[in-house]
């Protein structure tokens, strides 16, 4: 049977990432795939407490809430932002989202139509690659290195496509780990306001610092008139409840609760009530310092095991923050085409190439340390680096014959 589907929907892929984590879960594989936390980092007790505490307040704690969410917790965030600088804002400019996922969409949705250009970096989110090429945005990737955007290259197609938006990770990207400079920062924002575009700054990890460097985000830089910012309590809290949040000028974020409405009502309630208890009745920023600290352990270990492995190439930025590593091997190796016999040896990663907007590079990969133990990270990386070498060793003999 042949379906009709509507033209948006064709624009849909399916993402690299959970394909991945389906192969994975067949069989007993050392997974570097998924961004996911520490299970056993869970605050299995405060989430309990917590859910007690909410419930404890009556029937209305089970009711339909508010489209933006629950009030008492976009008090909460808006003042955890002032700690990061990000100031002029009050509750009715925060929208509670069911993750940050859900921010980009329903950003895009009231934002994004057939042909408006988008500016990325390259590479960048490919989950937000994916909204956007549903919505049917000219996406534009811009060069960078490990300070962020190349602010030639964003200057000169600025002149030329008009950007409506410009999406950016830019503290502790996803993928490749990298921080923007101050400089940066403060430039993007300076011609945003130049040329009258949107910077959508997406910030999932930016609490997640080895260093406590302070990062100034984005928003800290803007007068609220055109930068919007999003996070979520995914990375810092559990990621089951859900919940992550966008804040930015009032009429974006009111067109974006309208969509949400037509979307689904409101996000889980329950869930922000319980994040409300959370935060008020248990160290959130401690909890947030000891998931720092065990993570940034865990990337020395993967740091540590490239550096030793013997690989001829293998580029890196060392992150500073975060959840993932970004590894650029020797150009012949092909990590989407090695993938299969990587998972058949016992170990997955995600391949570079779905991370690009523009030309892909197939030699690079993104590899996740926070989910697996320094035995599994050893063990994973030596797998993983003992079939690179292989690869570039068949291609030396090549070249020799």
């Amino acid at each position: 049977m042949k379906y009709a589907f509507a033209k948006r929907v064709r624009h849909l892929q399916s993402s690299a990432v959970r394909d991945i984590l389906k192969i994975v879960n067949q069989g007993n594989v050392i997974s570097f795939a998924g961004g996911l936390p520490d299970d056993d980092l869970f605050p299995v007790a405060a989430i309990e407490d917590a859910f007690s505490r909410a419930l404890s307040k009556g029937k209305k704690a089970m009711q339909y809430g508010e489209t933006e969410g629950y009030f008492p917790l976009r008090e909460v965030i808006i003042e955890r932002m002032k700690n990061k600088g990000i100031q002029g804002f009050t509750p009715e400019h925060v929208l509670l989202t069911t993750g940050s996922q859900q921010a980009i969409d329903l950003f895009s949705r009231i934002m994004i139509g057939p042909g408006d250009v988008i500016f990325t970096e390259e590479p960048t989110y490919l989950a937000a690659l994916q909204v956007f090429q549903s919505y049917e945005a000219k996406i534009v990737p811009i060069r960078c290195d490990a300070n962020g955007m190349d602010l030639d290259d964003l200057q000169e197609k600025a002149k030329v496509y008009r950007p409506k938006v410009v999406y950016v990770v830019p503290t502790f990207s996803n993928p490749s780990g990298r921080v923007w400079s101050l400089e940066r920062r403060e430039a993007l924002v300076r011609l945003a306001h130049k040329q009258n575009f949107i910077v959508f700054e997406d910030d999932p990890y930016g609490d997640i610092q080895y260093h406590d460097a302070g990062y100034t985000p984005m928003a800290a830089l803007d007068d609220g008139s055109h930068v919007v910012y999003t996070s979520t309590f995914s990375k810092t809290a559990v990621p089951a409840l859900r919940t992550g949040w966008i804040v930015g000028p009032y009429q974006i974020i009111r067109m974006m609760a309208q969509a949400k409405q037509a979307n689904d009502l409101h996000s889980n309630s329950l869930a922000h009530q319980a994040l409300y208890e959370l935060c008020m009745n248990f160290d959130l920023d401690a909890h947030i310092q000891k998931i720092s600290d065990l993570y940034g352990h865990r990337k020395n270990v993967m740091v540590d095991a490239i550096r030793s492995s013997g690989l001829k190439t293998a580029e890196f930025v060392d992150p500073e923050g975060g959840m993932f590593l970004w590894l650029e091997v020797d150009p012949r190796i092909n990590t989407d085409s090695l993938l299969k016999e990587a998972v058949r040896r016992g170990i997955a990663y995600v391949p570079g190439a779905p991370f690009y907007a523009g030309t892909p590079q197939y030699n690079t990969l993104r590899l996740n340390y926070t989910h697996a133990t320094d035995e599994q990270i050893g063990k994973g990386m030596q797998i993983m680096t003992d079939l690179f070498a292989e690869v570039e060793e068949e291609e030396d003999l090549q070249i020799k014959v």
